[in-house]
């Protein structure tokens, strides 16, 4: 019997986000927010997809911003909720209220589910 090489999470989590953006598309109507995690930090960024020479970051916000990361103590949910926030009120002062969620492969819960609520209650829509 031959072994097979086990995929590793990552190459896992690689190809669930591959899978979920052939269906989402940001849009200047209804950019994407894309979420990344590291092992120590959350990303978060506001994406219009549309351009002709490719993506074009709009907002971003990350547990590693000054505003941020004076205010946590470790990379947990509540450093998420906060980038968020951040997130939402900088989407706001640009004048996005409509965004499509890109979940980035992750599952919705722990860290990804607190920073989406956390936009959501900051005034961001999807």
């Amino acid at each position: 019997m031959i072994a097979m090489a086990k995929i590793s999470r990552n190459e896992q989590r690689i190809k669930r986000h591959m899978r979920i953006r052939q269906k989402i598309r940001g849009t200047p109507e209804r950019p994407r927010l894309c979420v990344f995690k590291s092992l120590k930090h959350i990303y978060a960024q506001i994406i219009d997809d549309t351009p002709p020479e490719g993506s074009r970051t709009l907002v971003s916000a990350s547990t590693l911003d000054p505003e941020i990361r004076g205010k946590i103590k470790s990379d947990n949910v509540e450093a998420a909720r906060l980038v968020g926030q951040v997130l939402a009120q900088r989407a706001l002062a640009k004048g996005i209220k409509k965004v499509v969620f890109d979940r980035g492969g992750y599952p919705y819960h722990g860290k990804v589910r607190a920073l989406a609520e956390a936009a959501r209650e900051g005034g961001l829509e999807f």
